[in-house]
């Protein structure tokens, strides 16, 4: 697959994504951003202030690891720099998609400590998750307009948990990422089940 190809497929799998996300209400207005990795030294992401649900080739463009924007005139999302902390500190990683739901964006207020998931058999949907009989404890930062600040306080988390397959921001929403357009997607989808099991399981429990 030459390069235009490659660009093709990464966008249309994207923009599939953001159609699916927005129908769930995942993504509403202009919010999240999502972004892949073309090669080792680029990757495309959502341009600055597009509806995710209607994505199509001009919804993206093309950004250097180093954060140079490689597409003349155009200008990318906000968030670029927390999406190139995750490619800069993993080679592996080929996808990250954020969102702004309902219930992770009421988690992420309610549980400035963190989001516990426990006994979920959907779990499994993440890496390196075999049973579940496993405690994953999905981290909330405190928002910050300040992105390298919010990235390297992410950053500096990461190092103590090199396994950690998603994560908050206070009010705003949900990150998670996989080797794959289709592998981050799949997290993203298990995580937004699980997060709607959290909220209506505090509900019950009022």
């Amino acid at each position: 697959m030459d390069r235009t190809e490659s660009i093709r497929a990464l966008t249309d799998e994207l923009s599939r994504a953001g159609r699916f996300f927005f129908e769930r209400g995942w993504v509403p207005a202009t919010a999240g951003n999502f972004s892949a990795r073309l090669d080792a030294h680029q990757l495309l992401i959502t341009a600055s202030g597009r509806h995710k649900g209607e994505l199509d080739a001009e919804g993206f463009l093309l950004v250097g690891l180093d954060g140079e924007v490689l597409s003349p005139g155009r200008k990318p999302s906000a968030e670029t720099g927390l999406h190139l902390q995750l490619y800069r500190r993993a080679p592996e990683l080929g996808a990250v998609l954020h969102t702004h739901s309902l219930h992770a964006t009421l988690l992420s207020r309610l549980s400035p400590g963190g989001v516990v998931l426990e006994g979920y058999e959907v779990l499994k949907a993440l890496p390196g998750v075999v049973t579940h009989e496993v405690r994953l404890e999905v981290p909330v930062f405190p928002n910050d307009q300040d992105i390298p600040r919010l990235a390297a306080r992410v950053e500096d988390y990461m190092r103590e948990h090199p396994g950690l397959p998603g994560y908050l921001i206070e009010g705003h929403g949900f990150y998670t990422w996989g080797r794959t357009v289709a592998d981050a997607r799949r997290h993203m989808e298990a995580f937004e089940f699980l997060f709607e099991c959290e909220w209506e399981m505090r509900k019950l429990k009022r």
